[in-house]
């Protein structure tokens, strides 16, 4: 049995995923870091992926995506982006974070000297069209929940303003 229940069903299915900086780490406080986060995403939906909704908070994201390998593309994004938020912080000499990435590295973790993200990616596969709507009313009522905003399309890193028929940060697929 692997180490986790989470497992990607079939890798061309939607998933619901969660991705955690280590030790809830609060690194997507400023506007750069969460540009890395929205590039990267970017970048694999040229590729393939598509993205259903998302939502970054300070220290993790939720996302409904999916893509013809979809374990490889959470592989990729969370390697490019691990390497581009290290470089960020390490250039904004932002050291107390830095510390605390080096700190909280898991021992087995030998060939770098930090870790971004926490293992895993807990994926649940969206089995109907109603476990749709549930997961993604979950993802846009976070930051509501948490008292960051009153109507979840005023956050500004959540497709919750896509779904609102506004634009958003990053373009979101709303057929499903």
């Amino acid at each position: 049995m692997g180490r986790s229940r989470y497992q990607i069903v079939d890798p061309t299915l939607p998933h619901f995923i969660t991705c955690t900086i280590l030790h809830w780490i609060p690194i997507f406080t400023r506007q750069e870091t969460v540009d890395i986060i929205l590039e990267s995403l970017r970048f694999l939906q040229k590729e393939g992926l598509t993205v259903y909704a998302y939502v970054i908070l300070e220290n993790h994201l939720h996302m409904i995506v999916q893509s013809d390998d979809l374990s490889r593309d959470i592989s990729r994004f969370k390697s490019y982006t691990a390497k581009r938020l290290i470089q960020y912080l390490s250039e904004n000499k932002i050291r107390r974070i830095l510390e605390q990435l080096a700190f909280y590295k898991k021992a087995h973790k030998q060939d770098r000297t930090y870790q971004i993200w926490q293992e895993g990616s807990h994926p649940e596969w969206i089995q109907n069209e109603e476990m749709m709507r549930q997961k993604v009313g979950y993802i846009h009522h976070n930051p509501v929940k948490r008292g960051y905003v009153d109507q979840a399309e005023h956050w500004r890193y959540s497709s919750a303003r896509n779904y609102a028929g506004a634009e958003g940060l990053l373009d979101v697929c709303k057929a499903w």
